[in-house]
């Protein structure tokens, strides 16, 4: 729309908002007692859409800041230089509680268009100011747009907001740090907060002498205001979106190294945690020189800044040059970081640096496609992590990844990878399984399938021609089918012109490919596909369905939720007779392969490198029960794991007996990889812990009694050290963990001499950090143990001990010790903000804890959804964790009550649906297999 704005044809051309207040509510921001004759009252706001119109586009942010850490407030001022593409008498851009003292319009000369103060117009609920400028500003020019503002420093997690730390001594620091992604830029500056207005910016920090002030650039100089106040001048960045600027103002020390390239590496933390950032910038360097190397691109800053936050909400995000991570996800500490913990904190630095090229240096077009960032950055977790740490064997945790994306996937609520998203609640819902796991695993599956040296030279084609732009699905798949417009293909670039490129396809499995109409069937349409395998003779015939795990084939409901899903599926499969792994393209709901009559086994999907869970009807299932007890290395790692997924999956959707998924896993004694030992005693434990929360002791003993006996050579064979390979030191947590849980005397005998020991020396004794939180735990039973604990848990400067502890103070079976603990976590001194969403979701794991932390969770519903934001990952996981604890109808009627209850809220969240269909799920699991397992269980104990 062109918006040739006159003064009094405006309400000719703008209908006022639905939604937006009545003129005289519109104030424009004028400084007391000099009212401007262009006064706000007789202005509407020009601009309905939650979009930004796209005819103003900002090339160049000078951005000057103030914080004043003792006031806890901020003042700036913004100038932004803008290229105008339509005349207009308007700027509409983005603003979110911030106080707007003077706006002002300038011309290319920085001379003023008018000699008044703009009015400024206030639009909250789509959270954008409009100035109006009575001159027209004309296509094709460019304009400064300056403006002066302020505000408190925020509370919570987004924007730019307070952090505050403690001393060993007791004194509290305090920081300000911001976090804008995906839409909260707006709360710290005015500005373009869309990600496809990408401009430089270029920054001025004020600070007092203590501190030091951090940001994208680094610091060229620093001039003195005054005696007690410095300003540091950071050069032009290059050319980026609103969400990855970031500026920090603290105290903290730093480490610092140099890549190969010559890049600046630095890893700044509280003073007195200093000594915990040794094994990061190691990390850090390392990483940084095999993403130059794998993406064949520079990294294009000078310097590359990570920095723990004490507060803070997420994981860690990718700021352009100062990536900021929960002090988890970046500090190690030797004596009290386990093996788990190291691999957390290398895993979260590469995601981070692999979005300096996907995310930063190429961003998506709008949040519907964030997969491309997130998806991405997950699975280079795991290519880069296997490169620099191979030690860490990240690759046995990819499979979990893909579980956890199926899981959520086969509920009727999931999303496609691409899906609208239009307001801040929407767009921050993005962040969910579907962006990162599913993107990951459907990556994972596109590089298996096109090669790993095709899939790299394509994302590199990728990268380099939208650096510094924006990108979506179709530009990811043109880039790896090597398709180009037909300039490109004039000019020499290396591709095909569309048409070539149908001639030049992929050769998989001797058929001509379609990628993008492949690629399209996984990231435009929802859930995940279900191959059903059936041997007829020396064929195999094959059957594609939706896979749902709540709705049965003979639910009247199950042929609408399958209507119009098809997937073209590159399907892999291999045989005793060779150790190829076959491929066959499937586009067809039916189809079938010749195998051959002397084969006597098929496992289709080798080491679950697709995206599809499989069914062998028919005896299948039999067959490979059969193999595994007596040949189960015939099949790898992953494919044993992948079956035992794949059979306790279809007994949920009722595809397969719970009796049969069981004797699958009878071969696990004979089991000495971790990965599908912990798979199956995983579903055992699951069953256990569903069982322990409803009125059913008998049967939760003998099941108890069963897993011990099942896995007592297991047991046994753990040591309470650190010693041993990553795997190994792996399944000595998980196993103790739980025999502990099941209340293994020799378990407990140890845990309480362990505890015993550690509290005698008064926590100088440094507990294997393996078994730290078994023994914890253990301890925390008793009143004199869990008070210890939390006294620990106060002065601990190791955030990793922290969550141990934290932890063992939720496996407490005295509810009024849960309530204090949810009451601190609400409170938010002893126990932060930021743990409050886990700390729920642990107390909800007790038995004694799950109706308490569901209480909790209704009671402070509206400050819960205060501290974190309604579409943020909290609130989700909160939702779906609390509720996923549940079994029976009763519960499901009373978790629906209250989501009806918060209807206003609720109706904006995909996660009360999941949650919803999780309970489902929960529910009808107990109907159909309760019974068979009580049956199978006391069988066995026989």
């Amino acid at each position: 729309m062109v918006f040739l704005v006159r003064l009094l044809a405006l309400s000719l051309f703008h209908v006022c908002l639905v939604g937006c207040q009545s003129n005289s509510s519109q104030q424009a921001s004028s400084p007391p007692g000099e009212q401007s004759p262009l006064g706000a009252d007789n202005l509407s706001f020009p601009w309905s859409r939650l979009r930004l119109p796209r005819y103003i586009v900002p090339l160049h942010y000078r951005l000057l800041l103030h914080p004043n850490l003792t006031t806890l407030s901020f003042t700036g001022s913004v100038q932004i230089q803008i290229d105008v593409q339509n005349n207009t008498n308007w700027v509409v851009l983005h603003s979110k509680g911030l106080q707007i003292s003077k706006a002002t319009i300038l011309n290319q000369n920085l001379a003023h268009l008018s000699d008044q103060v703009l009015p400024v117009l206030h639009h909250p609920s789509h959270e954008q100011i409009g100035i109006f400028s009575p001159r027209v500003l004309s296509s094709g020019q460019k304009y400064f747009l300056y403006i002066e503002f302020g505000a408190e420093l925020a509370e919570g997690f987004y924007g730019f907001y307070k952090s505050t730390y403690k001393t060993s001594t007791g004194e509290t620091r305090t920081l300000a740090s911001t976090h804008f992604e995906p839409t909260s830029a707006r709360m710290a500056f005015p500005c373009f907060d869309e990600p496809i207005f990408k401009a430089n910016f270029s920054l001025r920090i004020r600070r007092s002498p203590e501190y030091i002030s951090l940001s994208n650039m680094p610091v060229v100089k620093t001039v003195k205001v005054n005696d007690d106040l410095l300003e540091d001048w950071f050069p032009a960045s290059v050319k980026m979106s609103t969400y990855l600027v970031a500026f920090i103002i603290c105290d903290f020390k730093s480490v610092t190294a140099t890549t190969s390239s010559g890049v600046q590496v630095s890893i700044y933390a509280a003073p007195e945690k200093w000594s915990q950032t040794h094994y990061a910038l190691e990390v850090a360097v390392k990483m940084l020189d095999f993403y130059e190397e794998y993406f064949n691109i520079r990294y294009p800053l000078p310097k590359q800044d990570l920095i723990a936050i004490p507060d803070f909400q997420s994981g860690a995000m990718e700021n352009w040059g100062l990536t900021t991570y929960r002090e988890t996800s970046l500090l190690y500490d030797p004596l009290t970081s386990s093996v788990s913990d190291k691999l957390w904190v290398t895993m979260v630095i590469g995601h981070e640096l692999a979005h300096q090229w996907f995310g930063n240096l190429v961003t998506m077009e709008w949040w519907n496609d964030i997969w491309l960032n997130e998806g991405f950055a997950r699975y280079m977790e795991y290519i880069s992590v296997e490169a620099t740490y191979p030690d860490l064997k990240v690759e046995e945790y990819l499979l979990h990844t893909c579980f956890a994306a199926a899981g959520h996937d086969s509920l009727n609520s999931s999303r496609p990878i691409s899906s609208p998203a239009e307001n801040p609640t929407q767009i921050k819902e993005m962040f969910d399984t579907v962006s990162y796991d599913k993107g990951a695993c459907v990556l994972h599956m596109l590089r298996h399938f096109l090669t790993d040296e095709v899939f790299q030279s394509g994302i590199v084609r990728y990268l380099r021609k939208y650096s510094y732009k924006n990108a979506h699905n179709q530009d990811l798949w043109d880039s790896l089918a090597n398709t180009c417009s037909e300039e490109d293909f004039i000019s020499g670039k290396h591709c095909y012109s569309s048409g070539q490129a149908a001639k030049n396809a992929y050769l998989f499995a001797g058929e001509h490919l379609d990628l993008t109409a492949m690629m399209n069937t996984w990231t435009l349409q929802k859930g995940i596909p279900l191959v059903t395998v059936t041997r007829k003779g020396p064929r195999l015939l094959l059957r594609q369905d939706r896979f749902l795990r709540t709705v049965l084939p003979s639910d009247p409901l199950w042929s609408t939720l399958q209507k119009g899903f098809l997937w073209h599926i590159p399907l892999t499969y291999k045989t005793d007779t060779s150790s190829t792994v076959h491929r066959h393209l499937m586009t067809t709901h039916t189809d079938s392969i010749h195998i051959g009559e002397e084969v006597s086994w098929v496992k289709v999907n080798p080491d679950m490198t697709g995206y599809y869970v499989v069914h062998y009807e028919d005896g299948g299932w039999d067959e490979m029960t059969k193999l595994l007890r007596e040949n189960h290395t015939a099949l790898s790692y992953k494919d044993r794991t992948h079956l035992i997924h794949n059979a306790f999956q279809l007994v949920t959707a009722g595809h397969l007996p719970i009796n049969k998924a069981l004797e699958l896993i009878g071969y696990l004694p004979f089991e000495t990889h971790t990965v599908p030992l912990l798979e199956g005693l995983g579903y055992l434990e699951y069953f256990y812990r569903l069982i322990e929360k409803r009125n059913e002791p008998e049967l939760m003993h003998n099941l108890g009694m069963y897993i011990l006996r099942f896995f007592r050579a297991v047991i046994d064979q753990q040591t309470w050290s650190d010693s041993g390979s990553v795997s190994e030191r792996r399944l000595r947590s998980e196993v103790l963990s739980l025999a502990c849980h099941l209340d293994d005397p020799p378990c407990l005998e140890r845990a309480r001499q362990s505890f015993k020991d550690w509290l005698q020396s008064n926590g100088t004794l440094n507990l294997p950090t393996d078994v730290a939180e078994t023994v914890y735990s253990v301890g925390a039973q008793d009143d004199h143990g869990w008070t210890s604990l939390l006294h620990t848990y106060n002065i601990s400067l190791s955030a990793a001990q922290k969550d141990k502890i934290l932890f063992a103070l939720t496996c407490s079976r005295d509810t009024s010790k849960l309530e204090r603990l949810l009451e601190l976590g609400l409170e938010g001194t002893v126990i932060r903000s930021q743990d409050l969403s886990s700390l729920i979701l642990m107390v909800a794991r007790n038995p004694r804890g799950h109706h308490l932390a569901w209480s909790f969770v209704k009671k402070n519903w509206d400050t819960l959804v205060k501290k974190f934001q309604l579409g943020s990952f909290c609130i989700r996981n909160i939702l779906i964790g609390t509720t996923g604890q549940f079994s029976s109808p009763e519960e499901l009627t009373e978790v629906q009550l209250f989501f009806e209850s918060i209807k206003e809220q609720s109706s904006q969240l995909r996660a009360t649906q999941v949650a919803l269909d999780n309970l489902v799920k929960n529910v009808r699991w107990i109907q159909r297999n309760l019974e068979t397992l009580r049956n199978w269980v006391n069988e066995q104990m026989k």
